[in-house]
């Protein structure tokens, strides 16, 4: 038996109201450059051609959360709810809960495309 998912299988019984914010934020990441989007068993990732850049690990009923992997911890923001290191690595996780497209603002849209341009760790 194969673990991981499909993307729809991972989308499927999601609210209208998340599938919508999903496709937003994908679409807003392609304006960037050039993504993949890639099944986990339990979420869904984003890389560019290098790496993984950005993990969508929940579509709740009324958000999505987003979870980015950066090399340093940038606290200095009013768009992520939780910045932590991993236990061991030199990455640190930036948590985005996105509640409507208007969240998808020029704050996130520069972290979007600081993960994208960053190089790999």
């Amino acid at each position: 038996m194969q673990d991981d998912k499909t993307i729809p299988h991972l989308l499927a019984g999601k609210s209208a109201h998340s599938l919508m914010l999903y496709a937003h934020f994908v679409s807003e990441f392609k304006k960037i450059g050039d993504i993949t989007v890639q099944p986990t068993k339990t979420m869904i990732g984003i890389s560019n051609a290098n790496k993984r850049i950005a993990w969508v690990t929940q579509l709740g009923k009324n958000f999505i959360h987003v979870v980015f992997p950066f090399k340093q911890p940038y606290y200095d923001n009013v768009c992520f709810q939780k910045v932590g290191q991993v236990p061991g690595q030199q990455q640190f996780n930036h948590h985005l809960r996105v509640l409507s497209i208007e969240d998808i603002n020029e704050e996130v849209f520069d972290f979007m495309r600081l993960a994208y341009y960053e190089e790999k760790f």
